[in-house]
Formats: C-alpha cells, structure tokens, sequence
C-alpha cells in the first residue's frame, strides 16, 4: 500500500480486514487475521495492532466483544493502494467490453450502451452524463422550423455523429430564415460550438445584427434558450437503480430511499454529478468525501470521457462503499477509454 508512515505488519493487517469486510461485510477478529496465515505473529501481536489502527482513524469496532470494520478512511486508503499499483492489484472486467462499440454512429446508444454495461459488470448502478448539444464542436449544423413555436437544432459533430435538439423558440421564424442563420455560423464557426458562437455574436452584436435585421436578434433568443434549456435539464442515463435494494444496512435505509429518489428527479442528480467531471482518469469517492449528502452512504467511482478535441462528459457507478474495487476501478476505466476510442473512431 501507499507510504502513510504504517509499517509493512499494520498494512497487511488494514489490507486483510479491508478484503474480507468488502466480500463478508462481516467485522474481522485477530484470530481471523491469525487463522488465514498473512502474518506469523501471535493473535495477541495482531490485536495491538488493530488496536493502533482503530486509534489512527482506518478502523472500527461496532461491539465491544465484535472484530474491527474499516472507517472511509481505512477504504480511502486501501483505494489509494489499488490506484497508485495499477494495473498489478487490479482485475480485468472479466466478460467481453466490445459488444456495446458495435454502433458507432449512434452516440445515444452508445451512450446507453456504455451505462447497461457499467450497470451490468458492477451489480450498481451505472450512470454516464450525457454531453451537452451546445457544448459539442460541430463540422455542420442546421435550423430546422417544425412548429409555431420549436426548432429542431441538427448537429454534425467534429467526430462524424449526428445530434439533434428540439427547442422551444421565444419567437417567429421563417426556415428561410433559419436557413440563413444555418448558412451564416456554418461559414464562421465550424470547428466551434453553440455556446462559443452564441457568446461571440452576443459581444458582436452592433455589427453583426445588420446582416439579419430582426432575424438576428431572434436567432440569438434561439442560441440563449437552446443553451438555458440545457442547463435547467442536464442531460444522464442511469440504469441499474433497483439493484441497490438490500445492499445497504438498517441504518442507511432512509439514504437509500432519498437516493433512488433522486435517481428518479435526474436533472438533481446530473446537476450533482457534474460536479465531479475531472481529467482524471478515474476518480473515487468514498462517503462524505463527495460532500453531497444525497450520496453520503456511498461510494461513487467515475472517469470522463470524450475525443481528442475535448472532454463531453463522465460516466460511472454509484454502489454501496462495500464495492470490489479491485474490479470495478478497471471496469469504470476500460468503459470510459472504449467509450471514448468509440466516439473517435479509433481502433482498440
């Protein structure tokens, strides 16, 4: 394990009690630890030092006459072992991770394909934060009018997927129009997004509006309401969500019930988890370490990913802090890297 000033015994000891809690969730006893022969010292020997570990903060005892469990700061430190000795201490997912790429074109199905998965190799829930239209560079886009009052947006990204958005206009356009508009940010802002072009043309506004009139002006309601939309309704996929029934103690059964509510009310829980969209590769969060009390009881293991240009979005697992992280540290990690060669089209 990572250097943390503990002698090489007490790391054995934290290590063994952390790997049977998370198979058993059941508390470990010295004679336990002596039994299994990771150590050759006494019961005695091995008592005092899972004494000094419930002293130091990694463990805790639930009954006076009872073993020791870990505390999330003896799970944060076995976590940070794994992380720091990968790939050595970590498994393979162990089940083919290919089978979800097949449809390359389609990122929505990729993207609840990536999800099923997570869903699927953790036994959790498995979640990924969709990216968001305005926020996506694009080679190609078009207005499109399909109402009185609703425009759908057509987005050929840089990375050759197509996406559409509906958008509820604030005004009247004709498609000739939009057509116009179309033509106009095609020629000006390939290689951008919406959100840069509709801050552009807001900061060149006195110039610009004289080659659309009126239009102008309504095209840039259509940009500001399209990006508004999206942040008042953050895109996320979640499957996996009744799975976590039973997997939490008496005592959690209040957060769990909180938490699949909010699995429910996904603009909460996209606004929350976008939060924590970092360039790390993978990034675990072990109870309150996510300073989020919706998730508190959990721990939440998740990577970012996107094409070469830029990050889209995160994608992971939410579960009870008892996970096999030697497993789903990898499988959160593998999906994230297939996910994103799938949407750059690159060979595995």
């Amino acid at each position: 394990m990572v250097n943390s000033g503990l002698r090489e015994k007490d790391r054995v000891v934290l290590r063994t009690i952390v790997e049977v809690y998370l198979r058993s969730g059941r508390a470990v006893s010295s004679g336990f630890i002596h039994g299994r022969k990771v150590l050759g010292d006494s019961p005695a020997t091995i008592r005092n030092i899972m004494v000094k570990l419930e002293e130091l903060g990694f463990l805790s005892q639930p009954h006076a006459s009872a073993g020791r469990v870990p505390t999330d700061q003896g799970l944060r430190f076995y976590v940070n072992a794994l992380l720091a000795d990968r790939p050595r201490n970590l498994e393979e997912p162990g089940f083919p991770i290919e089978d979800w790429t097949t449809r390359r074109g389609d990122l929505n199905a990729l993207l609840d394909g990536a999800s099923r998965f997570l869903a699927d190799g953790s036994d959790s829930v498995g979640f990924v934060l969709s990216p968001r239209v305005s926020r996506i560079n694009f080679q190609h886009l078009r207005f499109v009018k399909i109402g009185e009052a609703k425009v759908m947006v057509i987005l050929v990204t840089t990375f050759n997927m197509v996406l559409t958005e509906i958008v509820s206009a604030q005004a009247y356009f004709t498609q000739s129009e939009l057509d116009r508009a179309s033509q106009y940010i095609n020629q000006n802002f390939a290689g951008k997004n919406l959100a840069a072009v509709r801050d552009f043309l807001l900061r060149e506004l006195p110039r610009a509006k004289t080659q659309f009139d009126q239009a102008f002006a309504r095209l840039m309601s259509l940009l500001k309401t399209s990006v508004d939309q999206e942040d008042s309704e953050p895109p996320i996929i979640v499957q996996g969500a009744s799975r976590l029934v039973g997997k939490f103690e008496e005592a959690d059964r209040d957060m769990l019930k909180s938490l699949l509510q909010n699995f429910e009310e996904k603009a909460n829980l996209a606004k929350l988890l976008s939060d924590f969209i970092s360039l790390d590769r993978v990034m675990v969060l072990i109870g309150d370490e996510s300073k989020a009390p919706q998730i508190a009881g959990c721990s939440l293991i998740l990577s970012p990913y996107g094409d070469d240009s830029q990050v889209l979005g995160s994608l992971g697992i939410i579960g009870p802090k008892r996970l096999p992280y030697q497993k789903i540290i990898p499988l959160v990690d593998r999906v994230a890297a297939k996910l994103s060669r799938a949407i750059s089209r690159k060979p595995s």
